[in-house]
């Protein structure tokens, strides 16, 4: 399959070369990522042609975290899709979808030490999965920064699929950690697409809070 090999370039960038794959993961990510700020759920089925391509691509860059949360994100994203489209009684917002609503104090220090603790926990296993498995994997690369990135991205992913307004601070943490890890591997061109990313996920963080702010409004109103 000649299109997922990452030496099929495209373009170059000063000394990084630009792979159809990864040209393809980005416009398919920022696609998703746009619908989503915009509360649309059709998001969903564009993030279901993402993740394929993503796990090829971290696979390649021997990123074994990031590909290997790959299937499981897309687990996260049919059960989000399914929760954005079938809401609950009294979770319905004007499109008849799921609304937005937050998390209370204590679920987000919840969230917060389950990632670190997580992200301690998944980066030493990937540290040693090297010399565990030397014939298969190959020394993983910053195996702590992608374990760390991999469980923020799981947990914006998960509240993503709620639809928390929090979801959005989680995307900025990755996209800020993503881009250094980026430039850390070699990446020229992904660094460039996480600062697209950061400016959608402002986007993201004011659109959903309008909603939400409506919405709040309205409780109080009839009240």
């Amino acid at each position: 399959m000649e299109f997922f090999s990452i030496e099929n370039i495209l373009f170059t960038i000063g000394s990084s070369k630009v792979s159809w794959l990864e040209m393809f993961s980005t416009v398919s990510g920022l696609t998703c990522v746009f619908l989503a700020a915009r509360g649309r759920s059709i998001n969903y089925y564009v993030g279901y042609f993402y993740t394929i391509l993503l796990f090829f691509l971290f696979l390649q860059k021997h990123l074994y975290s990031s590909m290997l949360l790959q299937p499981v994100s897309l687990v996260i994203s049919i059960f989000g899709h399914y929760r954005w489209t079938h809401p609950k009684i009294g979770e319905k917002n004007k499109k008849q979808e799921l609304k937005v609503t937050t998390l209370t104090k204590q679920k987000r220090l919840f969230h917060i030490g389950l990632v670190l603790v997580l992200a301690a926990i998944w980066g030493f296993a990937l540290s040693k999965l090297g010399s565990i498995f030397p014939n298969a994997f190959p020394p993983a690369r910053l195996p702590f920064l992608d374990a760390t990135i991999t469980m923020c991205i799981l947990t914006a992913q998960y509240l993503s699929a709620q639809k928390k307004l929090e979801c959005w601070i989680a995307w900025l943490t990755v996209n800020i950690t993503n881009f250094t890890q980026y430039l850390l591997v070699g990446f020229v061109f992904m660094p460039i697409v996480c600062a697209v990313y950061l400016a959608l996920a402002v986007i993201g963080i004011k659109t959903w809070y309008k909603e939400w702010y409506k919405e709040m409004s309205g409780k109080i109103i009839s009240l």
